[in-house]
């Protein structure tokens, strides 16, 4: 796999049982490129590690006054610096192939369990969790990815020239194949320590992101409610004991990398005194000793290694194994007989998107097709979890012990989660709005039959056009940016723009909860009339409380306890149901009492 063939078009099923066995599968989904790394890196430290021997030809060559060897050697030092430096150049280049492919397999991972769980990724992981698994985290597990083949030749290449000393000189080679291993082993009794700080620092450093991501989710809270100074002391607190934690994990990794420069330094100090000793003796010539030497010391740069991929490891498995957890997250609901992995595609049985009335066994809503209904909730949490079934696979908890809904005869979590969606559109209480410019915004899958114009129009967004024109360059208000999350317009602007981003995909039913709730009264009453015109002849299921928007509805379902418990128009339940008037005209029991009172006094008086 090359950068210009990403992204995939299948990334594969993780093995997210836990953090190294994850870390595993890309190591061998990445097999291709790890063996071309492997293989220019032992070009690149095999080219290194020969140098020395040809160093030490040289110097018996001059030593021996002999001009035919010293050219020779110099004419194979040229050409084993020149393989380096090819080595080196493509070992970087397939290096970092593999960094920034295993990074993009990882993202496109978590960006398709995201699309599987939607809402319910955030009620099961930390938002602050989930920002620092899609960025940091899948830095970490590339660079591991990365530095794994690097170390590997590294390590093969040090082997080979630690037995190749040996055979050459066996009597400096022993002392280097006994020190070569002290040398690779001396910084594990460390690693622990240093991958427990590690550990904290990362916890701190989430902690810390968390609480930054809420901050400025609530911003327009805080400051109304005059809260900035203490969340920022909140965040301030956090990030000292962020940096405190990296100071402490950067002393210890600091310490590991000093050793690993003593080391070496006192292996050289004892070969070169061992040498001195044996060469006048004579038992080995000048040039051997050059050579074992120089091998030494060009070890200690593959020897290097053996600390990046320590470091890699360490911060990439805590890095692996929240990416694990998200990854291996599970919807309550899936296709029966569907792997999680397909979950999202349509197959060829349910290819056709449903059609007919929206039915909900459990509560025995029925939504008729091509009508607007209403329904009212007198549990606000419960309608929020009644549109996330309408739409089929809802993903809190206690939802599989739940009959299917049905959309005509198809149960809905029998289907693909994408057919699901097709069929049934769910708008939330809290819609998103991704930043962009308004004509991307608008440009989802649709069937084509509502343009953006008509669906604008229909949620009243003239003045959001206005102000969007204001802010453009060339006033044209479908090319103006948004902001993330669409912060700088009103909740009453977002909140209409995400309607009519609904509006425009024309579902075969469209579920909408609390769509006006941010919206003033006089607005309120237009958009209604607009949902009722643009979706004349579709079935269209509103929760709501406002009698506005009740009041324009063909039909109105009120649910009392999780089961119907009337259904009418609103006129008629306002007068035959209390209940229903209740939650309708946020009726308190004083009042009740009230209107009872007056309802026995006018039975008196007309008896």
């Amino acid at each position: 796999m090359q950068i210009r063939d990403l992204p995939y078009s299948d990334p594969g099923v993780p093995d997210a049982r836990s953090g190294p066995r994850f870390l595993l599968w890309l190591g061998r989904n990445q097999l291709g490129g790890q063996l071309r790394s492997f293989s220019w890196g032992l070009l690149h430290f095999g080219s290194i590690a020969v140098l020395p021997y040809l160093v030490g030809i040289a110097v018996e060559a001059v030593v021996d006054r002999s001009g035919e060897r010293l050219a020779l050697a110099g004419a194979l030092i040229v050409a084993f610096g020149i393989a380096v430096a090819v080595g080196d150049m493509m070992l970087h280049r397939t290096a970092v192939t593999n960094w920034i492919t295993a990074a993009a397999r990882v993202q496109q991972l978590l960006a398709r369990k995201t699309a599987l769980l939607g809402s319910a990724l955030t009620r099961r992981v930390a938002a602050g969790e989930v920002v620092a698994v899609s960025t940091g985290d899948v830095e970490k597990i590339g660079w591991f990815v990365e530095a794994l083949s690097r170390f590997a030749a590294a390590a093969f290449t040090v082997v080979l020239v630690t037995v190749g000393l040996v055979v050459y000189q066996p009597a400096l080679g022993v002392v280097v194949a006994v020190g070569i291993p002290v040398l690779a082993v001396a910084v594990l009794p460390l690693l622990p320590r240093a991958t427990r700080r590690a550990d904290f620092q990362r916890e701190k450093a989430g902690r810390a992101t968390e609480l930054a991501s809420d901050t400025v989710a609530g911003l327009r809270v805080l400051r109304g409610i005059g809260g900035e100074e203490l969340f920022l002391d909140r965040y301030r607190r956090a990030s000292q004991e962020v940096r405190t934690a990296a100071v402490r994990s950067a002393r210890m990794w600091a310490t590991i990398s000093a050793i690993q420069v003593l080391m070496p330094g006192l292996l050289l100090i004892a070969i070169v005194w061992h040498g001195i000793h044996l060469a006048r003796e004579g038992r080995i010539t000048i040039g051997e000793l050059v050579t074992t030497y120089s091998a030494v010391m060009m070890l200690s740069y593959p020897l290097r290694h053996f600390e990046e991929i320590a470091m890699a490891y360490s911060f990439s498995r805590p890095s692996a194994k929240r990416a694990a957890r998200v990854l291996s997250l599970e919807r309550t609901t899936q296709p029966t007989g569907t792997s999680t992995s397909s979950a999202t595609e349509p197959s060829a049985a349910d290819s056709a998107t449903p059609a007919g009335d929206l039915y909900d066994p459990a509560t025995g809503l029925l939504a008729p097709a091509g009508r607007l209904t209403a329904v009212v909730c007198g549990d606000p949490d419960e309608a929020g979890r009644l549109a996330e079934r309408l739409g089929g696979h809802p993903a809190f908890d206690g939802a599989a012990d739940l009959p299917s809904v049905r959309l005509g005869d198809v149960p809905l979590d029998e289907v693909s989660l994408t057919t699901a969606r097709t069929a049934v559109l769910v708008q939330d209480k809290d819609p998103v709005l991704l930043s962009g410019t308004l004509s991307a915004l608008l440009d989802v899958p649709s069937s084509g039959a509502v343009s953006p114009d008509d669906a604008l129009a229909a949620a009243q967004c003239s003045d959001v056009l206005d102000a969007l024109a204001q802010a453009s360059v060339d006033d044209d208000p479908m090319a103006a940016h948004l902001t993330e999350r669409g912060r700088s317009l009103s909740g009453g602007q977002r909140q209409r723009l995400a309607l009519a981003r609904s509006l425009v995909t024309d579902p075969e039913a469209l579920v909408l909860d609390e769509p006006t709730s941010a919206v003033d009264s006089h607005t309120e009453a237009r958009v209604a009339d607009g949902i009722r015109r643009l979706r004349q002849g579709r079935t269209t299921v509103v929760l709501t409380s406002s009698p506005l928007i009740l009041d324009r509805a063909e039909r109105v379902v009120f649910l009392d306890d999780g089961e119907v418990a009337a259904v009418g128009e609103h006129r008629e339940l306002v007068h035959s149901e209390p209940r229903y008037r209740a939650v309708v005209t946020r009726e308190t029991d004083d009042d009740r009492v009230a209107m009872d009172a007056l309802s026995d006094l006018d039975i008196e008086e007309t008896a």
